[in-house]
């Protein structure tokens, strides 16, 4: 047994010995190649070989040592004088200890409350006034021969605007004239009375038919004095305004309905607003509205309540409200974005200037002081007033001590300790 395991013992110790010296041979013959190709290359190339070892053993180095070392061990943090204290309210108390600020950069005013109007904001848009805007449709069937006015020509009441030859309205002139003639011989035959009346009531018959075609009167009595016809009809302007869009071309064939052109008068102007749900209990017809657009940022447009829709659109959540806009400067167009104040009645407020006010996103901060070293930065809700002030309506009571100048710089430091 000893035996056979002496045997075994030499046997894998000679194998070892073999592989030793495969591997010792194999070394050898590498480190060989290694040196040959290292010292064939030119000084230059050698040196960087140089460098980017001592950079690999360098690195390697460093491993090991990060892995000696115990990552999880406690840093100790250096406690700041300055303290923050957050509250639920959404109300940050910051304590400067120590710290005096310059009287000349920030500048505390104590809050007051005064009258101030009630405003609600209203987003909308122009349009024309409907009222006093038309649609000139075709009242017979026909060709259009010339077109006067087109898209944007001015026009007055009476204008022509169009006209267009109709077989119907040739065919209306002549009955006019036959009962007109016809009413004219009994006339002269005392003894044609009956007959008369049946003539005169046909001539009305055929007036009327001329003025449902769209003839006017004065045209009609000039049919009657000139006994002749008119190979087109004249389509007029019923208003003063504008042609807005031309609905038709020279040459076209029109049936009765067609419409033909849009009319619309540029110094009479709609607003057309959105009132949210919770601001409708506040409407009545007749409030003033005060209008601004990007397009006179310098500019304020006065209007008036006219309508207040009686259902909520179900789609916007919004109650449409309605407000004559004069335009006689013509400075503004129809569809074009409006930002509304609408004023509502009259409340108490705390009244700040622009600069009190600290805005992060959606959010309305002010920032008062409790004691000498203490500031607190407060959550207000309220409105602008006119670009230069910003009236509090919750958030901010009388008798604090407001930042007026100087509220962004120290908002900063705020921000720093929420970080």
């Amino acid at each position: 047994m000893k035996d056979q395991f002496r045997s075994g013992t030499k046997k894998v110790a000679e194998q070892l010995s073999q592989l030793q010296q495969k591997l010792g041979q194999q070394f050898a013959h590498l480190r060989g190649n290694l040196a040959d190709l290292y010292w064939n290359r030119s000084p230059e190339q050698r040196q960087r070989i140089r460098l980017a070892a001592f950079a690999f053993a360098i690195l390697s180095l460093g491993i090991v040592l990060g892995r000696l070392t115990d990552i999880n061990r406690a840093v100790q943090i250096d406690k700041s004088d300055k303290t923050l204290k957050v509250e639920k309210s959404g109300t940050l108390e910051l304590k400067l200890p120590g710290v005096t600020l310059n009287p000349e950069i920030y500048v505390f005013k104590e809050a007051k409350t005064t009258e101030v109007p009630i405003e609600i904001k209203v987003p909308g848009r122009l349009a024309f006034n409907a009222e006093k805007s038309k649609v000139i449709s075709a009242r017979v069937a026909g060709r259009v021969e010339r077109i006067f006015a087109f898209d944007g020509a001015a026009v007055n009441q009476g204008s022509p605007i169009l006209e267009m030859y109709s077989p119907e309205f040739n065919s209306a002139q002549q009955e006019y004239l036959l009962a007109s003639k016809t009413a004219s011989i009994l006339g002269k035959n005392q003894a044609m009375g009956d007959l008369m009346q049946d003539a005169k009531m046909t001539q009305d018959a055929a007036s009327n038919r001329l003025r449902n075609i769209g003839v006017s009167d004065q045209e009609i009595a000039q049919l009657g004095s000139n006994q002749r016809t008119q190979s087109n009809l004249l389509i007029r302007s019923p208003i003063q305004g504008v042609v807005i869009k031309r609905n038709t071309e020279p040459g076209a064939f029109v049936n009765s309905g067609d419409v033909l052109a849009s009319l619309a008068d540029p110094k009479a102007l709609w607003f057309l607003g959105n009132v949210f749900e919770k601001d409708i209990r506040l409407l009545s017809s007749g409030q003033q509205l005060i209008l601004k657009t990007e397009a006179y940022p310098d500019r304020e447009f006065v209007a008036q309540t006219n309508y207040v829709a009686p259902s909520v659109d179900p789609e916007t959540r919004a109650l449409l409200i309605r407000a004559d806009v004069n335009n006689d400067d013509g400075l503004l167009r129809p569809d074009m974005f409006m930002s509304a104040k609408l004023l509502v009645g009259k409340g108490l407020a705390v009244v700040v200037p622009q600069s009190a006010i600290v805005r992060i996103r959606e959010m309305r901060y002010a920032i008062v002081r409790v004691s000498p070293d203490t500031f607190r930065r407060l959550p207000v809700k309220g409105y602008d007033l006119d670009g230069k002030r910003f009236a509090i309506t919750d958030g901010l009571g009388a008798g604090l001590m407001v930042l007026t100048d100087g509220a962004v710089l120290l908002n900063d430091r705020f921000a720093k300790l929420e970080d």
